[in-house]
C-alpha cells in the first residue's frame, strides 16, 4: 500500500518534569496526510497540537517516531514546509510587499526582481492586498490585514506543505470569517497540502476535508480521524 504524502509514524513527545521524572505530552501520534488535502487537527490546550506542527515545521525534534514527507525524512526547517502563525511572524521592518518577496526571492533566486514583485503582488491581491496598502509595515496595518500578508507570503513561495498554527485565533469574527473565505478562495486556485492547529470546531468543518481530534494531554493521543463529507 502506497505511503501517505505526508507520513506520521508513532510520534511521541516527552519532556523531563520538575520533579526528576517524565512528562508525556502525546505518545504513538500515527496519521497521513494525501497530497493536495486539507487536514485540521483539534484538542484541548496541552494536548501537544503545536508540538506537533513545530515538529512538521522542522523547527523542534521528536523524542521518537517519524515525519516523512513526498518520502523524505523531515528534519530542519524548509522552504518545502510554509508556516502560517497566529502571531503573524512578520519582519516589522519591511512592507508588507516586501515581506513577501523576501521569501519568494530566496526560494527563486533566478527570477527577475520585477518577477518576484508580480508574483509577490499577485498573492497579496488574492487576499484583498492591492495598492498603496503594500507599502505599508506591519505597524500600519490591522491585525486582519497582518495576517493576510502571513497567509499571502505563505502561498507565495509555493511549498509542498503548508502548515497553520490557529491562524484566526488572535482576530474578531468579522475579520475571521473573511479571511477563512480568502483562504479557501487561495487554496482551491493552488491544490495546495495543509495541515491546521484549531480548537474550533466549527472553523474545522468550515475548511477542512478531514479532522484529527486529540484526547486531553498529558498522554495525549490521535484518537480519531473523521471526514468532513458536506460540502463548504
Amino acid at each position: 500500500m502506497a505511503k501517505p504524502f505526508l507520513s506520521i509514524e508513532r510520534l511521541t513527545q516527552q519532556f523531563p518534569d520538575s520533579s526528576g521524572g517524565t512528562l508525556t505530552v502525546f505518545e504513538n501520534a500515527t496519521f497521513g496526510v494525501e497530497k493536495g488535502e486539507f487536514v485540521c487537527i483539534l484538542g484541548h490546550s496541552g494536548c501537544g497540537k503545536s508540538t506537533i506542527m513545530n515538529i512538521l515545521a522542522g523547527l523542534a525534534e521528536p523524542t521518537s517516531g517519524v515525519v516523512k514527507m513526498d518520502g523524505m525524512h523531515v528534519s530542519g526547517p524548509s522552504l518545502d514546509r510554509g508556516v502560517v502563525f497566529q502571531n503573524y511572524s512578520l519582519l516589522p521592518w519591511l512592507s508588507a510587499l516586501k515581506n513577501v518577496t523576501f521569501g519568494v526571492s530566496a526560494r527563486h533566486k533566478d527570477w527577475s526582481k520585477a518577477d518576484v514583485e508580480a508574483h509577490a503582488r499577485k498573492y497579496l491581491a488574492q487576499v484583498g492586498l492591492e495598492g498603496d496598502v503594500v507599502h505599508r509595515k506591519p505597524s500600519q496595518l490591522s491585525g486582519g490585514m497582518r495576517q493576510r500578508v502571513s497567509i499571502a507570503r505563505a502561498f507565495a513561495n509555493q511549498p509542498k506543505l503548508l502548515l497553520l498554527d490557529e491562524p484566526f485565533g488572535a482576530l474578531d469574527a468579522l475579520t475571521r470569517g473573511t479571511i477563512q473565505e480568502e483562504l479557501i478562495k487561495v487554496w482551491s486556485q493552488t491544490e495546495q497540502t495543509v495541515f491546521m492547529i484549531t480548537h474550533d470546531i466549527v472553523e474545522a468543518i468550515l475548511l477542512a476535508d478531514r479532522s484529527l481530534f486529540m484526547t486531553n494531554g498529558p498522554q495525549a493521543r490521535v484518537a480519531e480521524s473523521v471526514e468532513i463529507t458536506i460540502p463548504r
